[in-house]
């Protein structure tokens, strides 16, 4: 019984604007997520609150590991937070 090999596609790898694309775009989905956290914390019953409160903190983490990721890459977070703005009035 012998084996055939069978090749594997090479994977592509993304350019430096397509990555920095994709870091723009988990900062604006962490901050929607955060925002979401903190308004299902403020009508949470009983049996969730704490189910919140460690969401808020995780999306927090998060979103301050994105941001310091993104200074580093020199990408402008001014830019970041007005496209969030603009996105949140358009809802």
């Amino acid at each position: 019984m012998s084996e055939e090999y069978i090749r594997e596609e090479k994977v592509v790898d993304k350019s430096n604007d397509e990555k920095d694309l994709e870091l723009i775009v988990s900062v604006l989905k962490t901050k929607q997520d955060l925002d979401l956290a903190h308004k299902n914390f403020e009508f949470a019953e009983e049996g969730l609150i704490d189910y919140f409160s460690y969401q808020i903190k995780a999306n927090q983490t998060k979103l301050d590991y994105l941001m310091k990721k993104a200074r580093k890459k020199g990408i402008a977070l001014d830019m970041i937070n007005e496209m969030y703005l603009r996105n949140n009035k358009a809802q």
